[in-house]
Order: structure tokens, then C-alpha cells, then sequence
């Protein structure tokens, strides 16, 4: 197995950076790795390396000037902006003067960026840029506790005569005549932190009504990040990719944090619109990812096949063929012949290896999906490849990873074992999967009674994810409890497993299947509008818009053909009778979508409540 995937994923025992909080840690790596290379961002069209005495000068003099600002131990800031390197050194900044770092998402509005700044108590709000700032500016009046604001780019903005409102360059030239004029106050700051102080905020995505600001100690931050390489490792000589969210679990945890805590590089896109090409670029060793990208790889790999010459596509089918062969055999514990592991490398050479390029995962050890459920036929086709995908299944009230797949002995569908820096168990009446241990939250902000609700009586986190889980202690999400769909019939359906099937398909981008209560079972579809758009000009199918290309017969012939091979998986009360299609292309700005691209269930059968209604108009028996 080594041999053809290369799952060096091999738990590392032991302290990787010494730190009993996030401050301590980064001071400490910043001593034992200074002249290393630990963030790298794309400047201009060239990569640009930060070492950690770098970092730790930007920090240091970020620090100093939140001191000189009056940012007192306690005290909170806010961070507007979309994952860039200055998001990590603001929050490094914070947490080093003993503040707490709330994130705020670059898509939210400005009634929004009120909502959390006031609710977090900010004094102190950093924003990205103009776009942002315009944000801030709007609901500045309403904030009294905001003191000041700071743009990290102020392209734009040199012409900007506002007191309340200076850049990051002259904040940090501030800190610097602070640090100087007052040199121990930082490390004080620093060494006078404890444990169990509150360091981050992360806000809830708001699915069901307004955020809630998750409140992580570093404490649990620390522990986590040992527990995580502890599971799947990463060294100093790893490569990440930063592109997710920041102010999201997944991003600030295993991506900030761990690779703070493991020394592996850190490599910021230059926006959320390049990451295919940044990928190949970067081509890193670990890759961590939600479904919606890995599902969206898959289906550009689909694509180019299908417009590649007959020769090609035939070398590929043979290629990984060969590749799912062995997957299959692996998948089973059962040994792969000396004859077939020949055949990989040829396969591999011939066209698995091209097709790795082309995605950019030619060098990875491994890669992780989490944040939503993923197909489980998806993860054999990267395993074909030759390249391991591990799911791991967390929320923001567990610090991110609760559960995670071994590298040794992956079983896809399944989130793998419960990470042992946790305890994770089923409820015998709900089958509601509930998790305690030192790496879950410690309430959220302003809300004890919210708080209270979501622990059991004996102190168990209540996830809300159904599930269960095998013989060898391997979990499988089966549902959402508010999710899970009684049909008229009485019949339980958990419609994530009809929605992932349909999502693998390289038309179709998100689904949302609705049956509650109802007769029979039909969905909502979000196409995929790169690969529709291709395929009705390949076909010549007229369109104007994104609307009229969803009204096509031909696009919706094309829908009900990948409905129509889903059904066959299913039995016949769990087959879709009916669908329609969102003819409004959604971004991570539509309220439909949470920041993370997950369709908000709820509010989108509210919001085409007609529509839905219509699918049902007349129905009798299914």
C-alpha cells in the first residue's frame, strides 16, 4: 500500500513546538526557525517568502501598535478581509497582547460586520481593503466601542483624511516606536497569558438565525493542533495551500495554526478565483479542502477527457481502471500482486500522473476533505489516482476535527475513528453523535442559554449529526437530525446520500432534495455553470444568460439524465420523482449560501416554497 499511494501519514508522538498558548508557540518557533521559510504569498506575479523572523518582526511591530492604540489584555479586534498573509499576522498580533481574534467573513454585509463587531465587543477592527473599509465606514456610528480602524491595502486610499482610520504600514511604525520605548511590555504580555484565557472567536455560519460567536480557549487551539499531527502529520519540509476562509474552524485551525505549530509552509493564493492555478504552482504536499473544490477538480479532469483524442481517452479509461483495480483491492485489505503494482506504474506514466499535474496534487502525501459530506465514489477516484483522500468530520464547537479517516485503513462514506485527543459516542435513542473532550468549545458569547442547550446533562457537546458507527469504531454521517426526511408514507430518508450522488456528476453543482411530508421525493438544483455552458456549446443549445441556460430543454434533458442514473442506486421511495433549477448563478454573497458554498436547506425551501409546490401540484401515491 505504502508503495502506491505513499500515505506518510504516520502519527508523530511528542511536542513539535513547545507553547502552552497560540503566543507562546509562535514566539517560541519564531526563535528555533528564524532564518526558515514559513508564509509565502503571490506579490505581483512573483511568490514572496516570509521567514519567521520576519513574521515575527511584522507581529512584534503589529503588537506594539494595538499597545500604543490603548488594546488592553481582554480586549477584542475583528478581522475583515479574505485570506491573506496580513489576516495571520493581525491575528498573531492580537492574540500576542493577550486580546481575542474574531474573524469576519469578507462576503458579509455591512448590517452583518455590525452585527458581529458589536456583538464581539471590538475595539480594534482591521479591514482588507477600500471595499471593506466602505463596510465599516457605513456602521461606524452605531459601533461606540470601536476605536479604530485599520486597512491592510490602501490602494485606493491615499487620499483618505479620516482620524478614526490609518493603514497597516503605520500601525506597525507605531509599534515600533512602542516596542522600543517600552521593550519588555510585549514579552510580558505574552509570558502573562494563561491557558485557559479565551483567544479566538469564530462565528457560526448562521444557517438557522444569527451567528454565534464559538468561544475557543488557547488551550484548546494548542491541544487540538498536537492532536492533529498527531492523526496526520505534517513536518517542516510539508507545503499547504491557504485559501479557505480564515475567520472559518477549518482554515484557522489546520491551516494557520498547525502549520504555526508544525513548521510546514504556508502558501496564500491570490484570490478565491485562482486557486486551480495556484494549485499547480504550489503543487503542495498536504491539501486540505471541502467537497465543493475537490468536486469541482474532478469534474474539469471530466471534461478534458471527453474533448481529448480517442487514443487519450482510452489510455485513460485503461489507466484508471488499473488504478481503481488496485484501490478496490487496498480498499479491502487484500494484497496487490506483484503483476497488477507493474501495471500502476505504467498507468501512471501513460496518464494518472498527467492527470495529478493537471490538478496540481503531483507532489501530495495525502489529501483532506471535511465541512460536508463528499461522495464516496469520489474518493476512490482520487485514490485511483494514487494519491489518498482522508475525510475527517469536526464542527466550530470542537475546534475542527473530532474524527478522522487512518491513512492505513480508509473506508469511504465513513469520517473515520474518533482523533484520540477526544471522546466521541452515540446517543442510544437518537443516534445523535456527541463529542467531549478538551478541544471543544467553551460556550458562546453572550448566549449561556444557547450555550446550556447545546450540552447533555453529563457535559456532552450535542452535534446535531446523526450517525453510527461499525466494529472497528469507525463513524458514518448519516444525516443532519433536522434534516433527516419522513416521507407521507412514514418512510425515513437521509437525503445527503441522494445529494452527494447527484453532485458527483461534473453538471451539477449542489442539490437539495425535499420529501418531508410529502408523497415522493423531489430536488433542487444548482447547475455547474462552467460545464453546462460547455456542453450547450458543444451541443449547440442557444442561451442569452444564465437564466435561459436553465430553461434550455437540451440543459434539462441533460439534468434529468444524471437524475435518471442516480435513481438507479436507490430504491423506489428514495428516487427523485421530480426536479427544477435555480436559474440565479449563487456566490458566498447570495443568502442561499453559506460562506463555506453549503446550500442553506431551510432557507431554500422557503425562499422557492412556489416552486417546490408546484413539483407537488396534483400528486396522489408516488
Amino acid at each position: 500500500m505504502a508503495t502506491l499511494w505513499n500515505p506518510d501519514c504516520k502519527p508523530r508522538e511528542g511536542i513539535a513546538m513547545a507553547g502552552e498558548t497560540i503566543a507562546a508557540m509562535f514566539w517560541n518557533a519564531v526563535r528555533e526557525r528564524g532564518p526558515g521559510v514559513w508564509l509565502r504569498e503571490k506579490k505581483l506575479g512573483l511568490w514572496r517568502a516570509w521567514t519567521w523572523n520576519q513574521v515575527g518582526e511584522a507581529v512584534g511591530e503589529v503588537a506594539g501598535g494595538l499597545m500604543a492604540l490603548g488594546f488592553a489584555p481582554g480586549d477584542t479586534a475583528s478581522i475583515l478581509s479574505n485570506t491573506i498573509l496580513e489576516w495571520v499576522l493581525a491575528d498573531l498580533a492580537v492574540l500576542s497582547c493577550a486580546g481575542v481574534a474574531s474573524g469576519i467573513y469578507p462576503t458579509d454585509a455591512a448590517s452583518q460586520v455590525h452585527y458581529l463587531t458589536q456583538d464581539s465587543h471590538s475595539s480594534i477592527l482591521f479591514v482588507e481593503d477600500d471595499e471593506q473599509l466602505d463596510k465599516a465606514l457605513e456602521v461606524r456610528a452605531q459601533l461606540p466601542l470601536l476605536k479604530k480602524i485599520i486597512v491592510f491595502d490602501m490602494d485606493g486610499l491615499h487620499e483618505l483624511d479620516d482620524e478614526g482610520v490609518i493603514s497597516l504600514a503605520q500601525l506597525r511604525a507605531l509599534g515600533r516606536q512602542w516596542n522600543a520605548e517600552h521593550p519588555q511590555m510585549l514579552p510580558e504580555r505574552v509570558a502573562a497569558i494563561t491557558p485557559g484565557q479565551l483567544a479566538i472567536l469564530v462565528y457560526t455560519s448562521g444557517t438557522t438565525g444569527k451567528p454565534k460567536g464559538a468561544m475557543h480557549t488557547h488551550a484548546a487551539l494548542v491541544q487540538t493542533a498536537r492532536g492533529l499531527n498527531s492523526v496526520i502529520s505534517r513536518s517542516e519540509q510539508d507545503e499547504a495551500m491557504a485559501f479557505l476562509p480564515l475567520c472559518h474552524i477549518a482554515e484557522r485551525m489546520g491551516g494557520e495554526y498547525l502549520s504555526l505549530y508544525t513548521g510546514c509552509k504556508l502558501n496564500f493564493v491570490e484570490n478565491p478565483d485562482t486557486v486551480p492555478e495556484n494549485v499547480r504552482e504550489i503543487a503542495p504536499t498536504v491539501f486540505v479542502a471541502v467537497p465543493r473544490v475537490w468536486e469541482k477538480f474532478y469534474s474539469g479532469v471530466t471534461i478534458a477527457i471527453r474533448e481529448s483524442s480517442r487514443l487519450q481517452q482510452r489510455a485513460y479509461a485503461w489507466a484508471i481502471g488499473v488504478g481503481r483495480t488496485i484501490a478496490d483491492l487496498v480498499l479491502a485489505g487484500q494484497n496487490v500482486p506483484a503483476s497488477l503494482r507493474w501495471r500502476f506504474q505504467l498507468a501512471r506514466w501513460l496518464a494518472l500522473d498527467n492527470v495529478r499535474k493537471m490538478i496540481g496534487i503531483h507532489r501530495a502525501r495525502y489529501l483532506v476533505t471535511g465541512a460536508a459530506p463528499i461522495s464516496p465514489e469520489l474518493i476512490k477516484w482520487y485514490l485511483s489516482l494514487g494519491v489518498p483522500m482522508l475525510e475527517v468530520w469536526g464542527m466550530t464547537e470542537t475546534c475542527g476535527v473530532s474524527t478522522a479517516m487512518l491513512p492505513t485503513r480508509i473506508k469511504p462514506g465513513s469520517i473515520g475513528p474518533a482523533a484520540h485527543y477526544n471522546q466521541v459516542r452515540l446517543d442510544p435513542q437518537t443516534g445523535e453523535i456527541q463529542v467531549k473532550g478538551p478541544n471543544v468549545f467553551a460556550g458562546y458569547l453572550n448566549l449561556p442559554d444557547k450555550t446550556a442547550e447545546t450540552f447533555t446533562e453529563d457535559g456532552w457537546l450535542a452535534t446535531g449529526d446523526v450517525g453510527t458507527v461499525d466494529a472497528d469504531g469507525y463513524y458514518r454521517i448519516t444525516d443532519r437530525m433536522k434534516d433527516i426526511i419522513i416521507t407521507a408514507g412514514g418512510k425515513n430518508i437521509t437525503p445527503s446520500e441522494i445529494e452527494n450522488e447527484l453532485k458527483f456528476s461534473p453538471y451539477v453543482t449542489d442539490a437539495v432534495v425535499i420529501g418531508d411530508k410529502r408523497p415522493y421525493l423531489t430536488v433542487i438544483v444548482m447547475i455547474d455553470q462552467e460545464n453546462v455552458e460547455k456542453y450547450a456549446q458543444d451541443h449547440d443549445v442557444p442561451f442569452s444568460n444564465y437564466a435561459s441556460l436553465t430553461r434550455a430543454a437540451e440543459v434539462q434533458a441533460l439534468v434529468q439524465g444524471v437524475i435518471d442514473e442516480v435513481n438507479t442506486r436507490f430504491a423506489r421511495v428514495e428516487q427523485i420523482k421530480k426536479f427544477f433549477l435555480l436559474d440565479t448563478q449563487l456566490t458566498a454573497e447570495d443568502e442561499e449560501l453559506t460562506p463555506t458554498m453549503k446550500l442553506k436547506r431551510k432557507l431554500v425551501e422557503k425562499k422557492y416554497a412556489g416552486q417546490i409546490e408546484a413539483m407537488y401540484r396534483g400528486a396522489g401515491k408516488p
